[in-house]
């Protein structure tokens, strides 16, 4: 079992930045991988940006160069800087980590790009 707890959300101009947090704890050695999703109103939920234990990271086309994710180890957290924000990037934005084939997310934290 993994409990991830998300910090960091909240409301910013475009063009602005926030940081994302997400502490783990638990089995946290077992984790293979981590990553944000997020989802807005009326849409599926999507990947944003992924890290595996190795420290490969995968990002969503649609902010590449514009967020980048990242771990601390030693505090067993992963974080994404987001960059130059749009308001098409508004979603409640959640921390997920796989462990094998199951999933474990936290409960979501709200970003909110304005115009």
């Amino acid at each position: 079992q993994v409990q991830l707890v998300e910090s960091g959300g909240g409301l910013v101009q475009a063009g602005g930045s926030l940081r994302l947090s997400c502490a783990a704890s638990g089995s946290v050695f077992r984790i293979n991988a981590m990553g944000w999703y997020r989802q807005a109103p009326g849409k599926q939920r999507e990947l944003v940006a992924a890290i595996t234990s190795g420290s490969s990271t995968n990002y969503a086309d649609s902010v590449k160069g514009r967020f980048t994710i990242s771990r601390d180890n030693a505090k067993n957290t992963v974080y994404l800087q987001m960059n130059s924000l749009k308001p098409e990037d508004t979603a409640v934005y959640y921390c997920n980590a796989r462990i094998k084939e199951n999933d474990y997310w936290g409960q979501g934290t709200q970003v909110t790009v304005s115009s």
